[in-house]
């Protein structure tokens, strides 16, 4: 009898089983007294094992672990399923109330932030948030006090002049249109745009810059066949349809976005965009193509770090190469979002292990960091030494696995000395599954 395995249920991609709350946490360096606040990450974590042979990557149920630093001290480690109605049974919980969009209550997986007092665990594809306790127990779904009328995203964009979350979210019943949504500071939705786009696309992230929105309208697509087969994740690459980039004006409407046709690809993680002039710059990982032939996950080739040059006034798009590594989950100075930044950050795939990378942009240099015996590339997240400190001032954190204890640990590294020791490390007492993204939720 052959045994079916799946890559993403083994190794540190495999589920784990407890919940945990663990204090006075063992490091070794000194964690920085600035780093005041939480470390949260969200991810895949099936509650009851899946069927391995079409189990996808993206449907796992939501988990989400978190770090509470303070007074070069690590408080607190806490990670808790988000409890949907079907996690909740499965724990045996009452379910928790709330206002789910189109029947659609699926324990967002995907990405944790903070926002006007919430931490709010998000997907994409039609589902709303959940809420959660700032001790990571599930409040119920939300939709930001009745201002939030569909499903949401996994990926909001902050503006760091205005504290606005901008979104592209999308939802397969809205048949050919995104919606771009901005959620205020004090946590109420304050605009709403419907686009048509030319499918029903998978739009996993979106880009800002100071005048635009930015619109990736490519080409992995509904299928209702892999819907109506159980796919878990019933998106596929569609050879047929045009990649463009849309930039809406942000006060525009959707018959102001300016399309710009780009060479086929996927892009799930922009690095960042910023206008220059008549032009406007945007760095993304670039995939050649996505669920093609690979269906259980993102899994067609090594994508590139790549810059495209909107030439507005022309009405074309200058693709260049700036890395050929294999990278994802990009990230870049929160502060800078939406405007020039010199320095990112990414997890590298090498030769036998991974890394995370670091891009000085203009001087077309990187730094890289092995992992060794980590098996798989983390998200780096940079956190300013204070508001004010230049953009390289700081610290990079990610959660790295460690093979030989079989556990993880939070990885804390002076932005200025990359390569260098660690300056904290922060021991986990289990595994932080290879997942998705989080942030550094401050107190302040």
């Amino acid at each position: 009898m052959t045994t079916v395995t799946n890559p993403y249920l083994s190794g540190n991609y495999a589920p784990v089983g407890t919940e945990l709350t663990a204090t006075d946490l063992p490091v070794t360096g000194r964690l920085p007294e600035e780093l005041e606040g939480r470390y949260l990450r969200n991810g895949p974590n099936p509650v009851t094992a899946p069927e391995p042979t079409s189990y996808h990557w993206f449907s796992g149920d939501g988990m989400v672990h978190g770090l509470r630093l303070r007074g070069g001290r690590a408080e607190w480690y806490r990670n808790r399923w988000v409890r949907n109605s079907t996690v909740a049974a499965a724990l045996g919980e009452p379910a928790r109330s709330g206002p789910v969009h189109a029947d659609m209550d699926f324990a967002p997986n995907t990405n944790v932030v903070g926002h006007a007092g919430r931490t709010l665990a998000i997907v994409e594809g039609g589902a709303r948030p959940y809420e959660l306790t700032y001790e990571l127990e599930t409040v119920g779904p939300c939709d930001l006090g009745g201002t939030l009328p569909g499903g949401y995203t996994a990926h909001p964009k902050r503006d760091p002049a205005t504290n606005e979350l901008h979104a592209i979210s999308y939802f397969w019943g809205w048949g050919n249109q995104v919606q771009y949504s901005v959620i205020d500071a004090s946590g109420r939705v304050s605009r709403l745009v419907d686009i048509p786009v030319g499918g029903s696309v998978s739009v996993h992230d979106m880009s800002i810059t100071e005048r635009y929105a930015v619109i990736y309208d490519l080409p992995v697509v509904f299928s209702l066949e892999a819907a109506a087969g159980g796919a878990g994740f019933p998106y596929r690459w569609d050879p047929e349809y045009q990649a463009r980039i849309g930039l809406l004006p942000r006060d525009g409407e959707a018959s102001d976005v300016k399309w710009f046709d780009v060479e086929p690809c996927y892009v799930f993680h922009p690095l960042n965009a910023y206008d220059d002039g008549d032009s406007v710059v945007i760095d993304v990982v670039r995939h050649q193509r996505m669920f093609a032939s690979e269906l259980l996950g993102p899994n067609e080739g090594p994508p590139s770090l790549d810059r495209w040059t909107v030439d507005i006034n022309g009405g074309k798009v200058i693709e260049e190469r700036l890395d050929d590594r294999g990278q994802e989950f990009p990230r870049v100075d929160e502060r800078l979002v939406g405007r020039r930044h010199r320095y990112g950050y990414a997890g590298i795939f090498l030769e036998k292990d991974a890394g995370l990378v670091k891009h000085d942009l203009d001087r077309n240099t990187s730094e890289v960091r092995a992992l060794s015996r980590s098996g798989g590339a983390s998200e780096a997240v940079f956190v300013p030494r204070h508001a004010d400190a230049a953009e390289d001032d700081g610290w990079v954190l990610s959660i790295v696995y460690d093979a030989d204890r079989d556990a993880s640990d939070l990885v804390v590294l002076n932005a200025t000395d990359f390569t260098g020791e660690p300056e904290a490390v922060v021991h986990l007492p289990q595994r932080v599954p290879f997942g998705f993204h989080g942030n550094w939720v401050p107190d302040a």
